[in-house]
């Protein structure tokens, strides 16, 4: 096979996937460790969020909450309904005062005329005028039908109620339609015939849908047509439809948050713009269908305004708008229960309501169980994740990582033996070959040998006595269980998790640099279990009372029976034993002893487990993590019978004494006459 790679320059846009996967497992490493579910951990970086390789910072689910929340309290305090009523109500005042100055004025001009018939003629237009205006309703819809088609004395009032009326219906344009607003402020009759036609094709359209029938005309024949008035660039039916009503259901929770009065009177007032103009049975028709078409857009929904800025209600229906899809995109963030069901969000509304950082923090989010599973550390099993080996390796090599980094060189000190063997780690030196030695050939020296053995000229033949080979360390081979505590009080004191990062590093430091090396892992509460490497990560503490050191030295013990070279014990604990286990039934089973304080009987159970261990050349080094009173006595005895040595660490430096004391027992043991021969 022949593999092809590309490359190009750097631009900023790409995402190094690998190393994201490894800053994300990095982070989401301590609540695995803490509690044992990467399903939930996952869940919880979710709601917390992770900082990328490049120090950017990726809101979780609860900022982005805390973020709608608060730009939903701006929304509601932005404005007050009731303003759109009281401005237009002020303003046909106005028209009305303007228009009743200017009959006065008439009136006035007719006198200082001193023409009788004029002024006769004056008087009966001003009578019928002003009787004309007290009989105006005293409702919007009502005033405004009246006005239309009252002829004004005033130039003044009739521009400005043609003003009124212009903007009047761009308000409501922009409340059922938004984009055709513009279209709808001063149409002309041939726009209006336009817009009737547009209306009707659409409610064929979506009745023809709904009867499954077929659609005439196509959507492509229709915003060939009509696609003026929707520049909105809807892909197909269903979206144009979805962008109608999304925003027909914002203008009905608009209406829906005013107060009856308030409702009544600025709904009549749209309801006879739209009938002024033929287009409110085409309107109310499509609102019908599309209510049916869309049960869930919101028809329902009111808010709850409280600002003090009027708001018009084209203004009032883009906060409802928005409102509504805060409302929605909060309850899709608050039942999403893992990172692929935040894939089906919509992205572009979440950048339209909450910003871009937003829309690409929660784009990340979605991404998250993905790339871990596209880098091979998490896999997905029945419904679950969980690590797979490579993520586990993973996770031990940065907890080795993390601690070596901790360490000052001088104090792991040299890992290999002062003398040579056939160990597989090599040296700056070389020796003659002699026979019995590893034929780790050195090819430089040897060539160089034969050459200078035999002078110039070519071929070069080699000889026995031209062989050198690399001298090699002698690596001490030593089987090792680590003992670790999972009682309830590791947890309780914060000893849980950096326990379980010295554990993995320990794993990881001897399957990657002695993997001739043993280790074996116990976990030890009530009773005491073997733990597989692969199963550490998600192993959690015990919810159960007592700490039996005697079942997890006999388990140890045990295990190491069958061992070869230096055998240790490394016991991880912060209390003293409450526990021992009474076989019955020949050994076949075994019943539990607990007693807090520990009894006698526990402790010396304990310690004839620990002289078991010594008689078969099992050296225990302890170390004790924030340890109570009790337990020093006993460890001070476990010391004197095993001559094992005893570290009192913090958590935080736990990993650096086991891994120095590790590699510092890896140095003492080999003598010059254990030479492979």
């Amino acid at each position: 096979m022949t593999w092809r790679f590309d490359y190009r320059k750097w631009d900023g846009t790409q995402e190094s996937l690998a190393d994201d996967a490894d800053a994300v497992l990095q982070q989401l490493t301590d609540d695995l460790l803490a509690n044992g579910d990467l399903h939930e951990a996952l869940q919880r970086m979710l709601n917390r969020g992770w900082q990328t390789p490049d120090g950017d910072q990726v809101q979780g689910l609860r900022d982005l909450l805390d973020q709608l929340r608060m730009e939903r309290e701006e929304l509601l305090e932005q404005g007050d309904l009731g303003g759109a009523y009281s401005e237009i109500a002020e303003e046909l005042q106005d028209v009305l005062s303007e228009e009743r100055l200017g009959i006065e004025r008439l009136e006035s001009e007719a006198r200082d005329s001193q023409d009788q018939r004029r002024q006769e003629v004056t008087d009966q237009v001003a009578t019928e005028r002003r009787m004309q205006l007290d009989l105006l309703p005293n409702d919007l819809a009502g005033q405004v039908r009246g006005l239309q088609h009252y002829e004004f004395v005033s130039s003044e009032a009739r521009e400005h109620f043609e003003d009124l009326m212009e903007r009047l219906r761009e308000e409501v344009a922009k409340t059922y339609f938004d984009q055709m607003s513009e279209a709808m402020a001063n149409p002309d009759p041939a726009q209006l015939e336009h817009m009737r036609q547009a209306f009707d094709a659409l409610n064929r359209m979506v009745e023809q849908r709904e009867a499954g029938e077929e659609i005439d005309p196509t959507f492509e024949s229709f915003m060939e047509q009509f696609g003026d008035l929707f520049p909105g660039d809807p892909k197909d039916l269903d979206e144009l439809l979805e962008q109608l009503a999304a925003r027909m259901a914002a203008a009905q929770a608009m209406f829906n948050s005013m107060s009856p009065e308030q409702r009544a009177q600025l709904q009549g007032l749209a309801e006879s713009l739209l009938e002024d103009m033929d287009l409110r049975w085409q309107v109310d028709r499509l609102a019908g269908n599309l209510q049916k078409a869309f049960p869930d857009a919101g028809w329902e929904q009111k808010f709850r305004f409280r600002g003090d800025d009027p708001m018009g209600m084209g203004e009032a229906t883009d906060a409802a708008g928005k409102l509504r899809d805060l409302d929605e995109l909060e309850g899709f963030l608050r039942s999403a229960n893992s990172p692929a069901s935040l894939s089906e969000v919509d992205l572009d509304k979440v950048a339209r309501s909450l910003g871009e950082d937003a829309a690409k923090s929660l784009d990340r989010l979605s991404k998250l169980a993905k790339q871990l599973q596209e880098a091979g550390l998490i896999d997905q099993r029945e419904g679950r994740f969980e690590l797979t080996p490579k993520g586990t390796r993973r996770i031990g090599q940065q907890a080795l990582s993390d601690l070596f980094s901790q360490l000052n060189k001088d104090r792991t000190g040299n890992h290999a033996t002062t003398f040579t063997g056939t160990g597989h780690d090599r040296e700056e030196t070389t020796k003659p070959y002699e026979y019995g030695d590893p034929f780790n050939l050195d090819l430089s020296r040897t060539v160089h040998n034969a050459v200078r053995r035999a002078g110039s000229g070519v071929p070069v033949k080699l000889h026995p006595d031209d062989f050198e080979v690399i001298e090699t360390e002698a690596l001490t081979r030593s089987a090792t269980v680590l003992l670790l505590d999972l009682s309830l009080s590791m947890p309780m004191r914060d000893n849980f998790v950096p326990a379980k990062k010295m554990a993995m590093a320990l794993h990881t430091l001897i399957t990657s640099r002695f993997p001739r090396d043993y280790l074996g892992l116990v976990g030890f509460s009530e009773v005491a279990r073997e733990i597989e490497a692969e199963d550490l990560p998600t192993v959690s503490w015990d919810y159960v009372y007592g700490t039996n050191l005697q079942h997890g030295l006999i388990l140890a013990r045990k295990m190491l029976a069958h061992q070869q070279g230096t055998k240790q014990i490394i016991l991880v604990t912060d209390g003293e034993p409450t526990a021992h286990i009474v076989p019955y039934d020949g050994g076949l089973g075994y019943d539990v002893e607990f007693n807090y304080p520990p009894r006698p009987e526990t402790l010396e159970l304990t310690l004839a487990e620990v002289m078991r261990c010594t008689k078969a050349n099992i050296t225990i080094n302890t170390f004790l993590l924030d340890p109570d009173r009790g337990l020093w006595g006993f460890v001070d005895q476990l010391s004197r019978i095993n001559k094992g040595r005893t570290f009192a660490t913090t958590p935080g430096e736990l990993g650096d004494y086991v891994l120095v004391d590790f590699l510092n027992h890896k140095t003492t043991v080999r003598s010059r006459g254990s030479r492979a021969g």
